[in-house]
């Protein structure tokens, strides 16, 4: 994904644990970066000129400037990934380009969210693209990865019954997911902590049903809803793209909120147009739309 017009963020790497050092030096050892008989050079260096330990270690040859970023953001738990790190989708810029103009413009959008939706008491919202390739799955990845690292625990539902793909894009085993709920055969303990990520969880689609918008429309997703928000402040459903039927109407009524997600030179405004009118009728409100590029 090249650019959504407004944004794509993640993180990943676990906060430093209570009790340990969580200067620029401290994290550096613990991580391996450096060892201990360099940081004594490091801090030779650093009280001749005068300067950040960071700096020391780098002009040594040490360490990199994606090893200081690294660091940093765990100071501020605010964890990334390196290129390669993880099992998870390269297209998770969040996680692995949390720097990225890309990024910021991701960013941008959970803050119009927060505003508009999610400071009027709703947790819920619904992303949803026209057809298959508009991008929206992996924009509500990347959304969700952003909002967990405002450390709000953060919840990625996959209500694609027909097609998901959040399972892969976070590497998940469990087979278990929102269908099996929904069918009476598990319970929300099937969520999964995705523990490289800031209160993060994901709640895989599940086994595929042949009957995806009966399923959804039953009293039990209804009743699903609010149990999922006791435990999260956002809950994110990616649906069914519009094109395919009628499952992304049955959640958004549920949910009351929605995101629209349009592909660049793809998607026809028409198209858009309809989408909203239906949710609308649905019950449920367009908080807004966002034009991905990729």
């Amino acid at each position: 994904m090249n650019a959504p017009a407004h944004p794509i963020s993640s993180s990943s790497a676990m906060p430093t644990p209570r009790g340990t050092d969580s200067s620029i030096g401290g994290l550096l050892l613990e991580s391996g970066k450096i060892t201990p008989e360099n940081a004594e050079r490091v801090l030779r260096m650093q009280k001749e000129l005068g300067i950040r330990f960071g700096e020391a270690a780098q002009r040594l040859g040490l360490i990199t400037e994606a090893d200081i970023q690294q660091v940093l953001a765990r100071q501020f738990d605010y964890p990334y990934l390196h290129a390669g790190q993880g099992n998870y989708s390269p297209k998770l810029v969040a996680a692995y380009q949390p720097f990225s103009q890309q990024v910021e413009r991701l960013r941008a959008i959970r803050s119009q969210l927060m505003l508009r939706w999610f400071a009027r008491g709703k947790k819920g919202l619904v992303v949803i693209g026209v057809d298959a390739d508009d991008g929206a799955s992996l924009f509500a990845a990347n959304l969700a990865v952003v909002f967990s690292q405002l450390g709000e625990p953060t919840l990625l539902v996959d209500g694609n019954l027909r097609s998901p793909s959040q399972h892969e894009i976070f590497d998940l085993k469990a087979r278990a997911g929102l269908s099996d709920i929904l069918a009476g055969r598990a319970d929300i303990d099937v969520v999964t902590k995705v523990e490289s990520f800031v209160d993060l969880s994901v709640l895989a689609a599940g086994t595929l049903p042949p009957n995806p918008q009966e399923l959804l429309s039953r009293s039990s997703f209804a009743a699903l809803t609010p149990r999922l928000e006791q435990h999260h402040d956002i809950v994110l459903y990616d649906v069914s793209p519009f094109s395919t039927g009628a499952d992304a109407l049955a959640i958004a009524a549920r949910v009351g909120g929605v995101l629209v997600v349009a592909r660049k030179n793809h998607t026809r405004l028409d198209d858009i147009t309809t989408l909203t009118e239906q949710m609308r009728q649905s019950g449920a409100e367009v908080v807004g739309s966002v034009m991905v590029d990729f």
